[in-house]
């Protein structure tokens, strides 16, 4: 018997016992079943001995549930969305559920598919960061699956929503930023998304807080890769016929490509400001100091895990918005 996978069936005959007796004491139920001590023990040394493990189908068949949560990102080599993706999946695991994690490529065709599979395999509930500039998707076609957006969320939406607080964060970066300078280039992603908004608009308050005029042409954007980021730096600088005094980067991968360019064209020292929204932790090796914005990953999921188990007991549960306040990492000397 030890050369196969044991059933309660097989432990209640070596254990001299009923299956329910079985069940009761493996699913944590034998004091309210008033079994006996030695019974226990006597189940639970069997389990143990012979490795046995309950099956998940028929424990899903049972619950009706899968115990699978769903995870969409728009990036697997995102820091911010990769550090998310681990303090979940070790609270999720720890509570009995297994995370599935799917990228979109930040592409809307992509996410819809790869949502649409995850449903296929009845995940009990979806946490997305969504590549799409609303949610009418998941109002229409994701009905009967729990979900929860997060980092990139929705106005008025019919969903929890969980971000972090890029306005407020930014806002004082940027303030601190251009403190006694006379410009700063902003660098950003896709304009529909929430946090490419909610960095910009913090970006304009820091610029106001500075009392600095606004200047539209210093304002660049396109998508989140470091090639734009790049790309973006080269056009400031054939506009401007120099570097700029200060930039902003919404996000790390749009710096990537900014250091890229000034390294290159041998422009990268401490004369030119530089901010960024992400933190990474090759920030505090390099010798020219880069101000940055760091998510808190792990509130993040732990207000993600909080939300989903509310929704896991209660799908009607109240829709709510939760903000969490990031981290900030000022490396420049204040002026």
């Amino acid at each position: 018997m030890s050369q196969k996978k044991l059933k309660l069936a097989d432990i209640a005959d070596l254990a001299g016992v009923s299956k329910s007796t079985v069940s009761f004491v493996l699913n944590g139920h034998a004091e309210k079943h008033r079994i006996n001590a030695d019974t226990v023990e006597k189940v639970q040394r069997i389990a143990k001995q012979h490795n046995y493990t309950p099956s998940v189908y028929a424990r899903a068949l049972k619950s009706k549930k899968t115990y699978t949560i769903g995870l969409v990102i728009p990036d697997l080599a995102n820091m911010g969305f990769a550090n998310t993706a681990k303090s979940l999946e070790k609270l999720l695991r720890v509570a009995g559920y297994q995370l599935l994690i799917a990228s979109s490529n930040d592409d809307q065709q992509q996410e819809m598919q790869v949502v649409q599979d995850l449903i296929k395999r009845q995940v009990d509930l979806l946490l997305v960061a969504s590549a799409m500039p609303d949610e009418i998707f998941y109002r229409e076609r994701v009905t009967a699956t729990p979900v929860i957006f997060f980092d990139r969320t929705f106005a008025d939406s019919q969903f929890v929503n969980v971000k972090t607080d890029a306005y407020r964060a930014t806002k004082a970066l940027v303030a601190r930023l251009v403190s006694g300078c006379d410009e700063c280039l902003y660098i950003g992603g896709q304009d529909l998304l929430s946090p490419s908004q909610e960095r910009l608009a913090g970006y304009r308050a820091g610029i106001e807080q500075a009392n600095l005029l606004p200047n539209q042409t210093l304002i660049l954007s396109r998508d989140y890769q470091p090639s734009s980021g790049y790309e973006l730096m080269a056009e400031a600088v054939n506009q401007l016929g120099r570097v700029p005094h200060a930039v902003f980067t919404a996000s790390y991968s749009l710096l990537e490509g900014v250091l890229k360019y000034l390294s290159e064209h041998h422009l990268l020292d401490n004369s030119i400001r530089l901010g960024t929204f992400d933190n990474y932790d090759i920030l505090d090796c390099l010798p020219i100091k880069i101000d940055s914005i760091e998510q808190d990953s792990e509130a993040i999921s732990t207000t993600l895990f909080a939300f989903a188990q509310q929704l896991l007991k209660d799908p009607q549960a109240s829709v709510e918005t939760a903000v969490i306040a990031a981290k900030m990492h000022f490396r420049r000397e204040s002026n």
